[in-house]
């Protein structure tokens, strides 16, 4: 009979009775989380795409900003999650509907090639001198949310619980490690090529048919060796139950929507900080010179980026397994908020280009690697719909809902003229409710022993 056991290791190490040895993939990857026998392939195969996703995903994030930079200003920038929330308003259902009708491989490829089309049609209007600054700010926001969420729908589809919680810090390596370098490839490309926005546009095209294929071929090789009784699920639809009601109906995952509507609050009023700050210094610098500020802008922002995710990947690759290992998945929720509230604190004390860099690293850097696999990780314990249409709803509309409300505060923020510190008082008090959300998830997570 297989039996768990757990290690005193650093890492958390599972074993199995009756195990068969490793090979030489299983033993390099076992640097970062333990994996058994048989599984490096599939799990190499995910590093490998989540880090083409997430490569993609910050050449095309980078080329958003001076895009919406210069054709709107940080404050339209704020305004346009309302235009998200209400695309995802629509695209959610449909997700949602089109799973009850195809099996999970088609779901999955399908959703990424749609994609992809939509950077040709950009593309193309830039060509032409269209403003797609919104527009385009807009479609990134959606795009990153359904690819990564749909990303990790699939992989907690392939494994059961006690594998997903040895192999997801792993597999987030390769998240990390793609953001570093998509945001690396992007500050090379504006700063010693002068590329333009929708150079990136066709990059990110291109690495999203890649990911097709290695999806389809991660889900052989794990359909594989699954056997049948996992295997099967390749095969099925999803339930007919709409993503937005399996919420409703359930506190836990209800739990898991507020914790990410606050977050976002939080995080996206920080970035408005950050992006109120470099506008004005690109102004300082270069008024008068649209194409002198798109440079600056999209140069600081891919450096930004870099340090995001270099430190991003310490986390992942050294720190991640340990805290699962040492205080689970139900003790880890409390981290970054702690963070936030510790760092907007000074922030509201020192509002200035250097300390909000600072703090909107170390956060994003959190947020980018042990918040990011813990959001997956709460998603191990439930349903086939709940992964595929709750996880969608709260990774898509619930983020957005939360940019939307960070909108409001932006707006009524302004309109008091309030100064950047008094944005850093109200971040760092509703950190008290992220804290209270996390609370409320240890104790139903203490529960099943995630």
């Amino acid at each position: 009979m297989l039996e768990e056991l757990r290690s005193t290791a650093s890492f958390p190490v599972f074993r199995t009775n009756g195990d068969k040895p490793k090979g030489p993939v299983e033993n390099i990857l076992s640097i970062f989380a333990d994996v058994r026998a048989g599984e490096g392939a599939g799990a190499l195969l995910l590093m490998v795409n989540v880090f083409l996703l997430l490569g993609a995903y910050y050449l095309l994030k980078t080329a958003r900003e001076p895009l919406i930079l210069t054709e709107g200003g940080a404050a339209v920038k704020a305004y346009s999650a309302a235009g998200q929330a209400i695309v995802l308003m629509i695209l959610v259902p449909l997700y949602g509907l089109i799973g009850t009708r195809v099996k999970r491989l088609t779901l999955v490829s399908g959703l990424s090639l749609f994609f992809a089309t939509h950077l040709v049609v950009f593309r193309i209007l830039g060509a032409f001198g269209v403003h797609i600054g919104v527009a385009y700010y807009i479609w990134v926001g959606v795009f990153n949310l359904f690819v990564v969420s749909q990303f990790w729908a699939f992989a907690n589809d392939l494994y059961t619980e006690s594998q997903g919680k040895r192999l997801f810090p792993m597999i987030g390596v390769g998240a990390s490690v793609g953001a570093l370098a998509g945001s690396q490839a992007a500050t090379s490309l504006f700063k010693d090529f002068h590329i333009t926005p929708y150079v990136l546009m066709s990059l990110g095209c291109a690495i999203l048919l890649i990911t097709t294929l290695l999806t389809r071929l991660a889900n052989r090789i794990e359909t594989r060796r699954a056997g049948q009784s996992k295997g099967a699920q390749e095969h099925e639809t999803l339930g007919a139950q709409d993503g937005f009601a399996l919420i409703f109906r359930d506190r836990y995952l209800l739990l898991i929507a507020g914790l990410i509507v606050v977050l976002n609050v939080v995080n996206t009023t920080g970035e408005f900080l950050l992006s109120s700050v470099v506008e004005q210094e690109a102004i300082r610098q270069f008024a008068g010179n649209k194409a002198a500020m798109q440079g600056f802008i999209g140069a600081f922002y891919g450096d930004y980026f870099r340090w995001v995710n270099l430190l991003g990947i310490v986390f992942q690759a050294l720190l991640v397994s340990r805290i699962f290992n040492k205080i689970g998945v139900r003790g880890a929720v409390f981290v970054l908020p702690c963070i936030a509230l510790a760092s907007y604190s000074v922030l509201a004390l020192a509002p200035i280009l250097a300390v909000v860099r600072g703090v909107k690293t170390l956060e994003n850097a959190t947020d980018y690697s042990l918040q990011n696999t813990i959001r997956a990780a709460l998603f191990l314990p439930t349903s086939r719909e709940a992964k595929y249409k709750a996880k969608a709803a709260i990774d898509t509309f619930f983020t957005r809902f939360g940019d939307v409300l960070q909108a409001g505060v932006v707006k009524v923020g302004l309109s008091l003229s309030a100064s950047l510190a008094v944005f850093a008082w109200f971040n760092a008090a509703l950190t008290i409710v992220w804290l209270w959300i996390a609370f409320r998830l240890y104790q139903y997570n203490r529960r099943v022993g995630l």
